[in-house]
């Protein structure tokens, strides 16, 4: 099973944006001589109290020339706000640069205001990640190609490099809804998901509902799932539950206000929010975050609780948010990346 780390590289008060980045750097090159498997980046613009992640292809290509092992992901590069041509000349740039290390996390984002802001109707962003994602796959044939979209016109482009690994690099959408399960099996693309809108039963369901669309399309295996959930290590079970436990009930209020936002804005499934998701997030209580969203413990539990999931969820990889809500000290998550890779990853392995 693969186990990756989600980066941000969080700012908060009192850190320099210098600072971030150096401590986003440091916890790379731990994340790579402690022997996980890959970091995925996130895509965050402005918004400079939570990250200075606003460019993660130019990081990635950073990680890429500082490590020699570890895979380099996207999660998630946000299609919709950018050029397609742009996307597929970049990402087949550091597929290169990495020798083909790079993974090609996409989705849409939850972050409606960057939307508004870059001037891009979040109305339309269903169709314009649909159109950009064929522009993309046909510019990494290699051959001059046209393109006539709704939102995006290609005449006579020839796009390179090529990228490294062929036909491309791994593909990872992001799932968030009933029908986005179905479509993605049917298309045969790995997935990324997540607890924070979903309860373990639900997020069951659907992905086997994803895996049953994947085998009635006739695509080889049985897909491929990766979970997005908070992961804390602890020497004790009390260290493990009252290191976090500040930045982590944060991270759920900012959640909770997340899907307010989108509330407002057209475009999305109506079942992300009619049911009082929002408010659900933002009021878990502690005890409902552990039993329902989060894995944090010592390393024991984190392998009781990584076998229930795998199990439950069928699941092929882990992408842990080591510092969920970006409050806990760098030489704490240190440590407790160093629990995860020294005695819980190789159970998995």
């Amino acid at each position: 099973m693969h186990f990756g780390a989600f980066m941000e590289f969080g700012n908060r008060a009192g850190v320099s944006e210098a600072q971030a980045f150096q401590e986003g750097f440091r916890m790379v090159d731990a994340a790579e001589e402690m022997g996980l498997d890959g970091v995925w980046l996130a895509e965050l613009h402005f918004n400079p109290a939570r990250s200075v992640m606003s460019s993660p292809i130019v990081i990635a290509s950073s990680i890429a020339t500082r490590t020699k092992r570890l895979r380099v992901g996207m999660a998630v590069y946000v299609l919709p706000l950018s050029n397609p041509l742009r996307i597929a000349e970049e990402v087949a740039t550091v597929d290169h640069i990495s020798e083909g290390r790079f993974e090609f996390g996409i989705g849409r984002s939850g972050f409606a205001r960057s939307y508004d802001v870059f001037g891009v109707d979040y109305t339309e962003s269903q169709e314009r990640f649909a159109e950009s994602l064929e522009i993309i796959l046909q510019a990494w044939e290699g051959q001059e190609f046209s393109y006539q979209g709704k939102h995006y016109n290609v005449e006579n482009a020839t796009v390179t490099p090529a990228p490294y690994q062929q036909p491309h690099p791994p593909l990872r959408i992001a799932a968030n809804s009933s029908e986005t399960f179905t479509r993605l099996g049917q298309a045969g693309h790995p997935i990324f998901v997540g607890l924070r809108g979903m309860d373990i039963p639900e997020l069951r369901q659907n992905v086997e509902e994803y895996r049953r669309s994947w085998k009635e399309a006739g695509h080889p295996g049985k897909g491929d799932v990766s979970l997005r959930i908070p992961v804390y290590a602890g020497e004790t079970q009390e260290q493990a539950m009252d290191e976090p436990f500040d930045s982590i009930s944060g991270y759920f209020g900012r959640m909770g206000s997340l899907y307010r936002e989108r509330a407002g804005k057209a475009g999305l499934d109506v079942t992300e929010l009619a049911d009082g998701r929002a408010d659900r997030l933002a009021a878990l209580s502690y005890e409902e975050m552990l039993e329902t969203k989060i894995a944090f413990g010592t390393a024991e539990s984190l392998v009781d609780r990584f076998t229930q999931l795998k199990e439950e969820l069928g699941l092929d990889g882990v992408v842990a948010e080591l510092n969920a809500g970006g409050l806990i000290p760098e030489e704490r998550v240190l440590r407790s990346l160093r629990i995860v890779t020294e005695k819980v990853m190789p159970k998995f392995k």
